[in-house]
Order: C-alpha cells, then structure tokens, then sequence
C-alpha cells in the first residue's frame, strides 16, 4: 500500500527529500506522493522515511492503493532496474 499525504500537510518540505523513490512532489496546495513510485521504503529502509520525519504525522497509509510486501518489493525491483 502506498501513502498519502492528508491536508494537514503544512508544506514544510522535510518530506520530499527524504523519499528513495522521488515519489513526494509539491501539489497545487500540499506535497503529495505519486503511488506508483511509493514502496514505503520497501527495498531502501526498514520505515517509510517521510512517516518518520514528518514533525504533524500527515502520512498514513493510502486506503485506495492497497499492496503487499511482495508487491511493494516487486515495484520496488522494477523502480531501480533490479527486474
């Protein structure tokens, strides 16, 4: 599953550089996290690192794209050129 960022994002921009995949880019109004480049850190990092810098916890799970471990590595494989 990937994340999202909910509208209690404060735009503080700590988010988006700590992202492996290049998924956080500022929206019209709020960062937001393309899901087709989000693995939640799967392949890079035991924690999504964004959850863990983010100073108003704005990032839970994206309930409308719902993936497996196995799914996240897989896109995770694909993303860098491993597969």
């Amino acid at each position: 599953m990937s994340l999202i960022i909910t509208d209690e994002c404060i735009n503080c921009d700590v988010c988006e550089p700590e992202c492996p995949n290049e998924a956080i880019s500022q929206g019209e109004e709020i960062y937001v996290i393309d899901p087709s480049k989000c693995t939640e850190c799967v392949g890079h990092y035991d924690e999504p690192q964004c959850q863990q810098v983010c100073p108003v916890d704005c990032i839970p799970l994206d309930p409308n794209h719902k993936e497996s471990e196995e799914q996240l590595m897989e896109k995770y494989l694909v993303l860098t050129g491993q597969l």
